[in-house]
Parts: C-alpha cells; sequence; structure tokens
C-alpha cells in the first residue's frame, strides 16, 4: 500500500451527491468571503471521508462473527429482538457497535447466510449510544438464517444526527461474511443479536472494524473476554 492509498479511499455511491452539494456550497462560500470557503472545503472533505467504502480483509475461519459496523462497542447485555421480525420474547445476548459521524458507515453482514425476514420501523432520533434508542429510534431490522439452521439478527438504528437507513439488501438473499448491506447517513449504532449461548469476544469500549474485527465464534465455547486500558 502506497501513501495515497492510505488517504485516499473508495467512496461508496450514495455520497456523490453530498460531497457535490458541499463542493457546490463551498464555492459561494468562496465567493463570500475566502475563510468561509476554506471551512467549506474543510466539510467537503469530511463529506468524503463520512461516506468513504474502503475495503476489508475479512477472516474466513468456520463459524467467525465479524462486526456489522466500525465504531465503538457500546452495550453488551441481554435484550429481547425487535417486536417486529415476530421472534418472540425470549432475551439474547447482544453486542452494540456506536458510529461517530467520524466512522465508516457502510454496514456489512457478520456472517454468511440468508435474509429470512427484513423489517423497518419509523421511530426517533435520540442519541443512538443510549439503550433506549434500541426500541424507541428509527430502525431497519435483518433475521439472517446461518448454514446450521440457527439465525442471527441485525438491526440498523438511526442516531441523534441520522435521518436516513440506507438497505441495500432484501428478503431472501444470501450474504457472504462481510458483504455490504447497508448504510446510515450521519452517526448511527448497528445491533446484533447472538443465537443462544454464544458468548461474545469483544469488551465494552473497544474499537473495532465492519468485517475485520471477530466478535464471536459460533463453533467453539469461548468465554467471554476481559478487557484493560493500556
Amino acid at each position: 500500500m502506497n501513501m495515497l492509498d492510505t488517504f485516499v479511499k473508495p467512496m461508496h455511491r450514495e455520497g456523490y451527491r453530498f460531497v457535490a452539494i458541499f463542493a457546490a456550497v463551498t464555492l459561494v462560500l468562496f465567493w463570500v468571503w475566502d475563510p468561509l470557503g476554506w471551512i467549506g472545503v474543510g466539510m467537503t472533505v469530511w463529506c468524503y471521508y463520512f461516506f468513504r467504502d474502503p475495503r476489508r480483509m475479512v477472516p474466513q475461519g468456520a463459524g467467525l462473527m465479524v462486526s456489522p459496523a466500525d465504531g465503538v462497542v457500546s452495550l453488551i447485555e441481554r435484550a429481547v429482538p425487535p417486536e417486529e421480525l415476530g421472534l418472540g420474547s425470549g432475551a439474547l445476548m447482544r453486542v452494540s457497535v456506536f458510529m461517530s459521524v467520524f466512522n465508516c458507515h457502510v454496514n456489512r453482514a457478520p456472517i454468511a447466510g440468508r435474509i429470512t425476514a427484513k423489517a423497518y420501523r419509523p421511530g426517533k432520533f435520540l442519541n443512538a449510544s443510549l439503550d433506549k434508542a434500541s426500541s424507541d429510534n428509527e430502525r431497519m431490522s435483518y433475521v439472517l438464517e446461518l448454514p446450521d439452521g440457527r439465525s442471527i439478527v441485525v438491526v440498523q438504528i438511526a442516531g441523534l444526527v441520522a435521518r436516513r437507513i440506507v438497505s441495500f439488501v432484501e428478503e431472501g438473499q444470501g450474504l457472504r461474511t462481510g458483504e455490504r448491506i447497508g448504510l446510515i447517513r450521519f452517526g448511527s449504532r448497528v445491533d446484533v443479536y447472538l443465537p443462544e449461548g454464544v458468548e461474545p469476544q469483544v469488551a465494552l469500549g473497544q474499537t473495532v472494524l465492519a468485517g475485520e474485527t471477530v466478535i464471536a465464534g459460533l463453533g467453539q465455547a469461548w468465554p467471554r473476554r476481559s478487557a484493560s486500558l493500556e
């Protein structure tokens, strides 16, 4: 990888018109006053980086579940999956990844499987790092059936600044581990509900990368990891 590849990342097509809008506003700001124009340049660069879509090295081990989003693990707890999926009231282990406005916002499939259910629910736009955002905020939910018959749930949750959840996949579609499933604009969160008996392999506050960081192993009885601040 050369120096240019380090700073210049591919951009998802969802970002094209937003970057164009930011660039047009920047030209107007330069016409009004040069210092404002340079602020516009900074915002345009930020917008480009928000919609970046870098390639990821996806682990290929059997049963490995990877993070669906870039960000920080904000919650690890048992919770009931979204009611609109019709999975009942039983609680499952949930891992939540909070994405700030500086993270890459392209979301990926945690593991290979087939989408057996997909449901959208409108809602509020609370801070996505809060626990109640899972039940109150706008969301898009998926049930992903694994080859062994078990299922996981992936939920895209809009946040305080986010105002649009974009889904790239449809019910009945088969997915590869790390395949792109959607995008949330401008700050948000993704929840993953693990199958019964599967323990997370990440810790609260840990930084994770979509498609690369292993968050659980379905084929092995690993103990939950702890972490210390170094």
